[in-house]
């Protein structure tokens, strides 16, 4: 079975104006070829997060995209070969080790649990990120679009109201307040908020 990890997206502004989305290498070099403007200043965000990102745009295409490469590593196609002979012991899950303190009460449940404490905190671990994945999901998509609406529109009308809208999850609200934002701000702040749920 073949995993593909997401692949990060950032979007340029120019002013109150989108530039470009995509991956980081692209906006870079979108970015490096725009001519600045001392009154309209270029900010790059990390879609994910919402929050601004500063990349080092000096040199050529190719050195710009090395100091990327390194700063922001593509994504990686995990695959398991089926043609490599399997050895001895665990297989190559990324297991990492880390220190769990319980109460003795804890120890004991998990104990006793099939596949021993690991398995069953694996288990139920999985079981919490299903139950409330898409709060999770949710929550990141609101601070995201929260993060970005600070720094892109904390001055506009509205700002306070619209994001008292946001975190209280009052769409119909949060879009009418701003409505009258300008466009490419305001359909970001949407697509952050609220792109996974159409």
């Amino acid at each position: 079975m073949a995993m593909i990890s997401m692949q990060r997206t950032f979007t340029a502004f120019q002013g109150q104006r989108r530039l470009v989305s995509g991956p980081a290498g692209e906006v870079a070099l979108v970015v490096k070829r725009v001519a600045p403007r001392p009154d309209e200043p270029i900010i790059i965000f990390e879609d994910a997060t919402g929050r601004s990102i500063d990349f080092d745009l000096r040199g050529g295409d190719r050195e710009v995209l090395a100091r990327l490469a390194k700063l922001i590593p593509p994504p990686v196609e995990e695959t398991a070969s089926p043609t490599e002979p399997r050895g001895r012991g665990r297989p190559k899950l990324g297991v990492v080790a880390r220190e769990v303190t319980l109460l003795p009460r804890h120890w004991e449940w998990l104990g006793a649990q099939p596949g021993g404490a690991s398995v069953a905190l694996r288990k139920l671990v999985d079981e919490a990120r299903r139950a409330s994945g898409d709060k999770d999901r949710d929550r990141q998509a609101r601070d995201a679009a929260y993060h970005f609406m600070s720094t892109m529109a904390g001055n506009l009308a509205q700002f306070e109201e619209a994001s008292r809208a946001l975190f209280a999850d009052d769409r119909r609200r949060f879009t009418g307040l701003i409505a009258d934002w300008p466009a490419d701000i305001r359909d970001h702040i949407v697509k952050l908020a609220y792109s996974d749920r159409a």
